[in-house]
């Protein structure tokens, strides 16, 4: 999309420090490109968080594929985010990619983000959770899906104040923020 070469650059040196499993960086990117079509509809500008970026998946491919987004990638290993942040600036995204080293409990946006996306994560009801209330009313919440089962259940949905959406892809999960959650 807007720069494949870097993208794939600094995925492979996240893989090599260990930050990604062993996939190959094309079939990582495909499938973090299933969380940028989970965004769909939202505003140009929009506010973006990835919880727990990791190796910076989804989150920078993110970035690289919708450029007018803020993107906010938040992790709490500082080993972690010391290499999204030389990455971020390395690729030139300072002005709309920012870094967050802390535990996602410990964090407190001072504006709720227009969506939040999660890959690997933690427990279902656990990631909708923590998602949710850092996401505005109305917002988005994406979130890696298992390759069978449907693990959603109606009690972590209501009391996370979201109601999944329909979605194409089977490999994310997209739920639409109602209002504060129970």
């Amino acid at each position: 999309m807007a720069d494949d070469i870097g993208l794939v650059g600094a995925l492979t040196e996240s893989q090599r420090l260990g930050f990604l499993g062993a996939r190959p960086i094309s079939e990582v990117i495909e499938h973090a490109r299933a969380f940028v079509d989970g965004l769909d509809g939202l505003p140009a500008d929009a506010r973006v968080i990835d919880l727990g970026s990791g190796g910076g998946v989804p989150g920078l491919v993110i970035a690289n594929d919708r450029p007018s987004l803020q993107v906010t990638l938040l992790d709490r290993r500082t080993k972690r985010t010391d290499f999204l942040e030389r990455v971020v600036r390395r690729l030139g995204w300072s002005d709309r990619v920012s870094v967050v080293a802390t535990d996602v409990t410990a964090f407190h946006p001072g504006t709720p983000f227009d969506a939040a996306v999660a890959r690997g994560f933690g427990p279902p009801a656990d990631t909708l959770a923590a998602a949710a209330r850092v996401v505005r009313a109305g917002g988005r919440v994406v979130i890696s899906e298992p390759p069978t089962g449907d693990r959603w259940e109606a009690d972590a949905l209501t009391a996370a104040g979201v109601q999944r959406i329909a979605h194409p892809s089977g490999t994310v999960a997209v739920f639409l923020r109602l209002g504060e959650p129970e």
